[in-house]
């Protein structure tokens, strides 16, 4: 964040001052009043359930509505004045702007450009969620004068969101990953997804480079939405990836390409897919202007960035737990349960697969859920683990798949999933868990991963 004084603030977004207005803002936004930043500016948004200006007690600095007593900007809509004021401070800086959007891989692809960029200079990147009108300008928020790149991620409710993103932090390379069903529900199909993601190529100016996903026809249709330089990733993309092959934790391990140039890449994420994340981070950072060699050696030093994203662990006995309950749609569940099926193939255990709802899919729901349980059994699967109601038609996909010669369970909430996992697992087995967000699966994964004495192992391996 460049320091400026209250005063300087409401000039930008057109807001009076209630306090002292030469008081110095020298720290970052921030909205999470539990996780206050010294020096910085909390935005008091007024959400469904909670308002923030109830909980300013303690900041350095209010942007809101209203007058609460503590020092502060007001103005008619804190949110809208937040990306204005994000807006201004990246028009003062020199740096460069990569986002990036997609349905599904975003996350792990903004980690590992993240780590890829920061290996050639001081480098700015979402954190978490932070990819809407609130997340991407707190993430602007965080750049300064020494910052070399911004890397920011956007998501999409509807369309013309992105397009409005990009206004707060227009890019100078700009990422579509792919078209896929997450949020299928609220856009009503594939076409109105490509639609809103297409805005990022839409933003570029003439000088900027899009990055397109080369094997996703709606995505790769998208160059003839923007004048900028068209770079391509995927299997027959301009930047490739040969020789795939993955290690006994589904860790994979390939050849990089681009421009006939080729680099040895060994991730240590778990997953045949994340070879098609760390093409796209490798074509944004190309775009940048950093040497195909350089990537490919960043890329290997990659480390886990975000929580609960296809994190493997492997208990004290013995027994391996993928933690990927951060998020699920359908395209990212046949991912998981392709990894979990690779690690289960070198070891002597059972896979077993503890999958909840996956939300915001509309009237694909009960198809795409079924769907998953039959790619459960296709790969497999020895055990399908359905956790509550919404999950009901995983279970029934893998059950009614020919020849799946597995056991599924229902589980009427996390703790009988739990119960039931920790009552019949063996220590040589794998265990998948993963669900959307609000299904909050990750303490099923915690609760695999606490403490096991070996009293609590029978004579079978088993836990008890």
């Amino acid at each position: 964040m460049i320091p400026m004084t209250l005063a300087e603030i409401a000039a930008v977004v057109d807001g009076s001052v209630s306090g002292d207005p030469d008081l110095l803002v020298h720290a970052p936004a921030y909205v999470d009043s539990r996780n206050p930043i010294q020096g910085g500016l909390f935005v008091a948004v007024v959400g469904e359930h909670v308002d923030g200006h109830d909980y300013v007690e303690g900041a350095h600095a209010v942007l809101g509505s209203r007058s609460t007593g503590a020092p502060s900007v007001l103005v008619g809509d804190p949110v809208a004045a937040l990306g204005r004021l994000a807006r201004h401070v990246l028009g003062r800086i020199d740096t460069t702007v990569v986002a990036l959007t997609g349905s599904q891989g975003k996350t792990g692809t903004k980690d590992y450009l993240a780590q890829v960029l920061a290996a050639a200079g001081p480098t700015v990147a979402t954190t978490g969620n932070n990819n809407n009108e609130i997340g991407v300008p707190l993430t602007v928020l965080r750049a300064d004068a020494g910052t070399a790149h911004l890397v920011v991620e956007m998501g999409a409710r509807g369309v013309g969101h992105i397009a409005y993103l990009c206004g707060i932090a227009p890019p100078h390379v700009a990422a579509v990953l792919n078209v896929g069903t997450a949020h299928i529900g609220e856009f009503g199909s594939r076409e109105a997804i490509a639609q809103a993601k297409g805005e990022i190529v839409e933003a570029l100016p003439d000088g900027g480079i899009a990055v397109l996903a080369a094997d996703d026809e709606l995505v790769s249709a998208m160059s003839a939405r923007t004048h900028a330089r068209v770079l391509t990733f995927g299997t027959t993309g301009d930047v490739a990836w040969r020789h795939l092959e993955l290690d006994e934790l589904g860790r994979p391990s390939f050849e990089l390409g681009h421009g006939g140039e080729w680099h040895p890449v060994r991730l240590g994420q778990v997953g045949a897919h994340q070879a098609a994340n760390a093409a796209a981070a490798a074509a944004m950072a190309i775009a940048v202007g950093l040497p195909l060699a350089d990537v490919a050696r960043a890329l290997t030093d990659a480390t886990d960035f975000s929580r609960w994203r296809m994190e493997v662990h492997e208990r004290a006995d013995g027994l391996v737990v993928v933690n990927d309950a951060y998020n699920a749609n359908p395209a990212s569940m046949v991912a998981a349960l392709d990894a979990l099926a690779a690690i289960g193939s070198r070891r002597d255990g059972r896979t077993v697969a503890v999958l909840g709802e996956m939300k915001e899919l509309g009237d694909d729901a009960t198809e795409a859920h079924l769907e998953v349980g039959r790619h459960a059994a296709d790969v497999g699967a020895d055990v399908v683990v359905a956790v509550g109601d919404p999950a009901d038609g995983i279970a029934a996909g893998a059950e009614a798949t020919p020849g799946w010669g597995g056991t599924a369970v229902r589980a009427a909430g996390r703790d009988e999933a739990l119960a039931w996992v920790r009552e019949n697992v063996a220590v040589t087995d794998v265990v998948l868990v993963k669900a959307s967000r609000g299904a909050a699966l990750e303490v099923i994964a915690d609760g695999l991963l606490a403490d096991v004495s070996t009293d609590d192992i029978d004579g079978e391996g088993s836990a008890r």
